[in-house]
């Protein structure tokens, strides 16, 4: 992609964007070097090359699933306009 195909002002309209002179010359050089970027990286031979799902090799240590803290329904449903069986009872919204 050449610089001439970067559109500035269609980019900063779709980005709501207003750039003086200095930040639009800034913005598309920025542009270009990821532009440049990308297709260096694109230019890299990856025929072979197994997809990774992270670059690392490392492995996270994760705690047993333990249940901690006992939920007390009771104390937490007291408060509520109306429960019954464990359930809060709501007033209907929709109407027939």
């Amino acid at each position: 992609m050449d610089s001439e195909d970067i559109d500035i002002d269609h980019l900063t309209r779709l980005a709501a964007l207003r750039l003086d002179g200095d930040e639009r010359l800034g913005v598309e050089q920025d542009l270009q070097r990821i532009i440049a970027l990308v297709d260096e990286m694109q230019a890299v031979g990856t025929e072979g090359v197994e997809p990774l799902a992270h670059p690392l090799d490392a492995t996270q240590r994760l705690r047993t699933d333990e249940a901690t803290e006992r939920v007390d329904r009771e104390r937490y449903q007291a408060g509520a306009p109306e429960a019954r069986d464990g359930l809060y009872l709501v007033p209907s919204v929709l109407s027939e």
